[in-house]
C-alpha cells in the first residue's frame, strides 16, 4: 500500500516450506489491535462510500420526470393575483388566472471515489476543503434587485434542510425579514403617524402570511380589524372571499392559507425576503409600499411524511395614510389601496381558498395546461405581472 509506506513499516514473515524448524516470527511494528481497528474502520468507510441503488420511489419519480422532459413538458407552478385598487372605499380589480403547481426536483446519486480523507481521523492530513456549510444570510434588501438570484446547487429539500436547493436558504427567518425603514415626517403628517403606519403594515403582513392560525385557514381577524372600516367595499370582498371563496372572491389574494387536512408546515421557519418604503402621495398623503416574498416548506399531512415541497408567495402591498384633518378616515386604522400577489406551486384548478402544493412524487399530472408566462418565482427584480393564465415556474 503506497499510501501507508511512509507511516507503517511491517516486518516480513518468512514462509516455512522446507518442513524444518520454523524460524522465529518477527513482530510487526504496529500492534495487532491498532492494525485491526484501522482495517475495520477502512472497510466500513469504503462500504459507506460505495454507490447505492436508488429506492423504488426515486426510480419511479426519475422515470416520470424523464418522460415529461422527453415530451417537452415544463413544470408548472406560478400564478399571479389581482390588484384591488381601493380609493375612497371603491374597488377596481384586475382579473387574474393562477398558475399550476409543481417543480420537479433533481435526484442525484453521488459516487464518491476512495480518498485518503475517508480514512478515520484523516491520518494523512488531506481533509477536503470547501465542505458543505450553512449558507450565509443575505444583507437586507434596500432596493429592487437588478436580476433574479443566481442558480444554486439543485439539492433535494429534506426535513433537516427544507430550503436546500433554493435561494430562500439565505433569506431571513419569518418576521425578522420584515424590516422597517426609519420614519420621518412627510408633508402635514408627523413622524409618529408615519411610524405607526409602517408598524401596522408590517403587522398586517405578519398576520396575513406568517401567523399560524391564518396559515391553517382560520379567520384572520387581526388583519380585518386594522383596515379602516370606511373601506366597506374592500372589507366586504374580503369577508365574502373568506366565507364563500370562488374565482371572483379568493382569500389567497390577501392571505396565505393551507388545508391542514392536506399539508402541514415542516419545522417552524418560513423564509422571508423583501423591503418596505414610503413616499409622499399625490393627494398630500403618505403611501407605504411593501414588497415581500414568503417561502413555505411543506409536507403532506399524513403521519410519517418526509417529502418536502415549497410554495412561494410574493405580496406587493400599498397602504395609504391620510391626514385626518383633510380626509374622512378612522384614526388609528390603515387604508389598503393596492395589493398584488403572485403564488408559485399551487393547483390552478382548485379555488377553495387554500394553496395546494404539488409534490415531486405525485403521480397525477397537473390539472391545467400552462397558458401564462414562464417565471422564476425568486425573481424580485420586476413588478408582479398579471399573467392572465396559468404560468410555469423554473424552480421552487
Amino acid at each position: 500500500m503506497d499510501l501507508l509506506s511512509d507511516r507503517l513499516e511491517l516486518s516480513p514473515v518468512s514462509d516455512n516450506q522446507s518442513g524444518g524448524k520454523p524460524s522465529e516470527e518477527p513482530e510487526p511494528s504496529v500492534p495487532d489491535d491498532i492494525w485491526e481497528k484501522f482495517t475495520r474502520d477502512t472497510e466500513r468507510d469504503i462500504r459507506a462510500s460505495a454507490q447505492k441503488e436508488p429506492s423504488a420511489r426515486a426510480r419511479m419519480v426519475t422515470e416520470r420526470l424523464r418522460r415529461q422532459e422527453a415530451r417537452g413538458e415544463q413544470p408548472a407552478g406560478w400564478r399571479t393575483g389581482p390588484a384591488w385598487q381601493e380609493m375612497d372605499g371603491r374597488a377596481a380589480r384586475r382579473r387574474r388566472r393562477w398558475a399550476l403547481v409543481g417543480v420537479p426536483l433533481a435526484i442525484a446519486v453521488a459516487v464518491v471515489a476512495m480518498k485518503p480523507s475517508l480514512l478515520p481521523g484523516d491520518p494523512f492530513g488531506s481533509a477536503l476543503s470547501g465542505g458543505t456549510s450553512d449558507a450565509s444570510p443575505l444583507a437586507e434588501e434596500t432596493a429592487a434587485p437588478s436580476a433574479a438570484p443566481s442558480a444554486v446547487d439543485p439539492d433535494v429539500p429534506t426535513l433537516a434542510r427544507p430550503f436546500a436547493g433554493s435561494p430562500a436558504e439565505q433569506y431571513s427567518d419569518g418576521a425578522a425579514g420584515i424590516v422597517l425603514p426609519p420614519a420621518k415626517a412627510v408633508g402635514s403628517l408627523p413622524k409618529a403617524q408615519v411610524q405607526r403606519a409602517l408598524r401596522q403594515t408590517r403587522q398586517l403582513l405578519i398576520d396575513a402570511n406568517l401567523d399560524p392560525a391564518t396559515l391553517r385557514g382560520e379567520r384572520p381577524e387581526a388583519v380585518l380589524k386594522v383596515i379602516d372600516p370606511l373601506q366597506k367595499d374592500f372589507l366586504g370582498e374580503l369577508n365574502t372571499a373568506l366565507s364563500r371563496p370562488d374565482e371572483k372572491h379568493d382569500p389567497l389574494w390577501m392571505f396565505s392559507r393551507f388545508d391542514p387536512a392536506e399539508v402541514r408546515l415542516t419545522g417552524r421557519v418560513i423564509k422571508t425576503r423583501g423591503r418596505m418604503t414610503f413616499e409622499a402621495g399625490k393627494r398630500g398623503t403618505v403611501v407605504v409600499h411593501a414588497d415581500y416574498t414568503f417561502v413555505y416548506p411543506l409536507v403532506q399531512a399524513h403521519s410519517g411524511a418526509t417529502e418536502v415541497a415549497r410554495t412561494i408567495v410574493r405580496r406587493v402591498l400599498d397602504v395609504e395614510l391620510y391626514d385626518p384633518a383633510k380626509y374622512q378616515v378612522t384614526p388609528g386604522k390603515i387604508s389598503v389601496v393596492r395589493y398584488d400577489s403572485a403564488l408559485g406551486n399551487s393547483d390552478c384548478d382548485v379555488v377553495d381558498g387554500y394553496l395546494h402544493p404539488h409534490f415531486a412524487s405525485d403521480t397525477d399530472a397537473p390539472g391545467a395546461d400552462p397558458t401564462g408566462p414562464t417565471t422564476d418565482p425568486y425573481d424580485r427584480s420586476g413588478d408582479v405581472r398579471d399573467g392572465g393564465g396559468c404560468g410555469t415556474v423554473t424552480r421552487s
